[in-house]
């Protein structure tokens, strides 16, 4: 059990939302929204911290009254949901969405450029918005990548032949290509097709967490995290607090200081929630 004097000093939250603060239809639970209105009336900060584009969870923003930067796309973008201030944005390389342009036309893959407001595909790849499997995001067909280059913070290449997307994936990894991290999985929704992820190296969920503690002039042990997945790692690396979901992986409920006695579809996070309410009334 946490105690009360270590859940009176928090000052920040900061929660994943898909698979931890939503259920597993992206639904927000009526008592965690009438408990974040009450702790945010003693004074605690709440905030993102999600792969999901931030066009994409402004609606959870204004639903929660969130009113200070958001963590999304996995650390690649902290922006206020309200003033549209860029705290950071960790573009891709100009030369590296060219050179990715280049192998998806060679391999014969379709390709997408992600932004902060929006994924952006070409005719040629209209198939983008049924293979992509991004949470509430906005797709935009445009007539040409020509102007969507500069402000690229991820790119998506996408095929059913592996060896063509690995080929792809080796063109844009070290020694051929610096600075970025690829990813490259099979497809659990759609057979036989498989993803590269592209991203510059250096952002997290963790880095995120930092970033936003040192613009919010708030200590990271005043700062706690809720999450489930592995993407979620990052932040319990931090000296934050840490909250666990019941359906959390087990990597992550090892880390945590707390975890839930229910899952993401019961509220779990509520149980968190209730304690600190109580610690701070």
């Amino acid at each position: 059990m946490i105690s009360k004097e270590v859940l009176k000093r928090i000052d920040l939250v900061v929660f994943d939302l898909d698979g931890s603060i939503l259920d597993d239809n992206g639904n927000l639970d009526g008592d965690t929204i009438l408990l974040l209105n009450k702790l945010s009336k003693t004074g605690v900060k709440f905030s993102i911290a999600t792969g999901r584009l931030h066009s994409a969870v402004l609606f959870f923003a204004k639903t929660l009254s969130l009113d200070i930067p958001l963590i999304t796309l996995d650390g690649t973008l902290i922006k206020d949901p309200k003033s549209d201030e860029i705290i950071f944005q960790s573009n891709l390389p100009v030369n590296v969405v060219t050179k990715a342009l280049a192998l998806a036309d060679k391999y014969f893959l379709k390709i997408a450029l992600c932004h902060g407001d929006a994924i952006y595909y070409t005719d040629e790849n209209s198939l983008i918005p049924n293979l992509l499997d991004k949470f509430g995001a906005k797709y935009v067909l445009i007539n040409s990548y020509n102007g969507y280059i500069k402000d690229t913070l991820e790119i998506v290449m996408t095929g059913d032949y592996s060896d063509m997307v690995r080929q792809a994936s080796n063109k844009l990894s070290f020694p051929y290509t610096f600075g970025v991290r690829t990813s490259f999985y099979k497809s659990q929704k759609h057979g036989g097709i498989y993803y590269l992820e592209v991203r510059k190296m250096g952002s997290n969920k963790g880095d995120g967490l930092k970033r936003l503690c040192k613009h919010l002039e708030i200590k990271m042990k005043n700062t706690a995290v809720i999450g489930d997945w592995y993407n979620d790692m990052s932040l319990f690396e931090t000296d934050a607090l840490k909250v666990a979901v019941a359906n959390a992986i087990p990597e992550i409920k090892k880390m945590a200081d707390m975890v839930t006695k229910r899952t993401n579809n019961e509220g779990g996070v509520n149980e968190f929630f209730k304690l600190m309410l109580k610690a701070k009334s």
